[in-house]
């Protein structure tokens, strides 16, 4: 069985998306800084169906999160801001299931993704994203509210922040609703370079 895990971009004060996000705004105002450094990693180009890019070692931190995953879980907030800029294949390549209260027939694209509108709960989602993922690992994949729901009911095993160099003073927090009397986080990798900090942790108690 494989591990559930999440890896998200954070600013240097915390934030994961910039304030005013929405579908004609991904990842709010600014927030787009946040993710500089992995834009022209040739691991991300090939994701977007481009050619070319850097192959150093933020690099292979980018192709790691992505092999690894077989399936992945995001919430409804994240899949509307990205449907509109996905490529086709999108980046996944590799089933989504999107917990939403809003039914929806599955949309099925190119490259192996189809995403699939899960409204019973994160349990459900991660059963059939287990399911789909055979013994490859479960990436949560945002946004914050999502991966909050998952830390804080011990269904989240492992947690790898991107950490840039960067300032936004508002926006939204990962930990912002999480109880810390419930949550502990160890450490167990640490990989800089010159543009990102790469920090993963194991989640020790839940």
């Amino acid at each position: 069985m494989g591990t559930v895990h999440a890896s998200l971009g954070m600013s240097l004060d915390g934030f994961i998306a910039g304030p005013n996000a929405g579908p004609g705004n991904a990842l709010g105002d600014g927030g787009m800084l946040i993710h500089r450094w992995v834009y022209d990693l040739e691991a991300w180009r090939e994701r977007q169906s481009l050619a070319g890019g850097q192959t150093n070692q933020d690099n292979e931190v980018s192709r790691e999160t992505y092999a690894r995953s077989g399936a992945f879980v995001m919430g409804r907030r994240m899949f509307d801001e990205g449907e509109v800029g996905w490529p086709d294949p999108p980046p996944f390549q590799a089933p989504v299931f999107v917990l939403t209260n809003h039914p929806r027939e599955p949309w099925v694209r190119q490259g192996g993704t189809t995403f699939t509108f899960v409204t019973d709960g994160p349990e459900s989602a991660l059963e059939q994203a287990r399911s789909a993922a055979g013994d490859k690992d479960i990436l949560i994949a945002g946004g914050a509210n999502t991966v909050g729901q998952f830390l804080g009911a011990g269904l989240l095993e492992e947690l790898q922040i991107h950490l840039a160099p960067v300032l936004l003073g508002d926006g939204v927090r990962l930990f912002e609703s999480i109880d810390p009397e419930r949550v502990e986080l160890e450490p167990t990798r640490v990989i800089a370079s010159p543009r990102v900090t790469h920090l993963r942790y194991r989640v020790a108690k839940s």
